[in-house]
């Protein structure tokens, strides 16, 4: 890669960064990210960027407004130092659940983070596996919704036989269910969800025949993991031999990690969008595959000019 080429970070998830930063071998750019006594964020540049493509890496996950208010002050502190271009990498794009009023005198988040980070001055925009595809549309900048699939969907192919049923937890999730069906030549199941509030799902029943196979759900993120017990139980409910899981972000919020203990899941794979705690990396169900290499492949296109929609094609 080329001298004009610089990587940063903030503080939600080193490993990840440190990874691409192996796979494009480009060092690490190095940035002072710190916290004043009273929790105003401290940001400070240490490396010449001026005239540079540079890439911030930084998901805004927990604790999820410290870590958006460090990549806005990053992108404003390599804004003020005349950086050439500035792309924000946000393997895990937070508050993209907000992307709709959904009653009377609420915000729609995603659209105002949108809108922060444009102003903070980014110029382009990657991410993985949006929550709504739609979000795309917030921004008046590029966006590039990079997908998880290959993969979690070449570890499916290693560590599985044939007899896999692909399920959707809901029916918001069977676009993306299906496409995974597809690729992996599998039959396609639907469970019919009911929520009756926020982080709260009641599983009702299952849409197709599971009865025998190997169901495998698939879904873009977990949180408290309430869709996903509730949905493996009907699943088991209705005949199948085992139900696995697999998801992109493992937000693995408040009860999230004892309910993947206690439910029929065998496993649940996710990708490193987000790291794990230190509880639901210590439980033998939970497994992660890497999106480094995926991330740093977009990383060089975008520097070059090549296309990314060839690597999904």
């Amino acid at each position: 890669m080329g001298n004009d080429l610089a990587i940063f970070t903030g503080n939600s998830n080193p490993e990840l960064a440190k990874r691409i930063c192996g796979y494009l071998y480009v060092p690490m750019g190095v940035a002072k990210v710190n916290s004043f006594s009273d929790g105003e964020v401290q940001i400070e540049i240490d490396d010449n960027v001026r005239l540079k493509d540079v890439f911030v890496i930084q998901s805004t996950c927990k604790p999820v407004n410290d870590n958006l208010v460090e990549l806005l002050l990053m992108i404003d502190a390599l804004k003020r130092a005349s950086a050439r271009r500035i792309t924000a990498v946000i393997p895990y794009y937070g508050y993209s659940r907000q992307d709709k009023k959904v009653a009377p005198r609420v915000p729609i988040s995603a659209k105002l983070v949108a809108d922060m980070l444009t102003t903070a001055g980014a110029h382009r925009v990657i991410t993985i596996d949006l929550h709504a595809g739609q979000i795309q549309g917030f921004f008046n900048i590029p966006v590039d919704n990079l997908f998880a699939a290959p993969p979690i969907i070449d570890y499916i192919k290693q560590n599985f036989e044939k007899n896999i049923v692909v399920v959707s937890p809901d029916a918001g999730g069977v676009e993306r269910a299906r496409a995974f069906a597809k690729r992996l030549d599998a039959d396609l199941a639907i469970v019919d969800k009911r929520r009756d509030a926020p982080n709260k799902a009641k599983a009702m029943a299952v849409i197709g025949n599971v009865k025998g196979k190997v169901a495998m759900l698939i879904d873009d993120m977990v949180d408290t993991a309430g869709t996903l017990k509730e949905a493996s139980m009907a699943i088991m409910n209705e005949g199948a031999e085992e139900v696995h899981a697999c998801c992109v972000h493992p937000v693995l919020s408040g009860p999230a990690v004892g309910r993947i203990i206690e439910s029929p899941l065998k496993s649940l794979l996710v990708a490193d969008t987000i790291p794990l705690s230190d509880e639901a990396a210590a439980c033998d169900k939970i497994k992660a595959v890497s999106i480094a290499n995926l991330v740093g492949e977009a990383i060089i296109r975008c520097h070059t000019g090549a296309s990314v929609t060839s690597l999904f094609v």
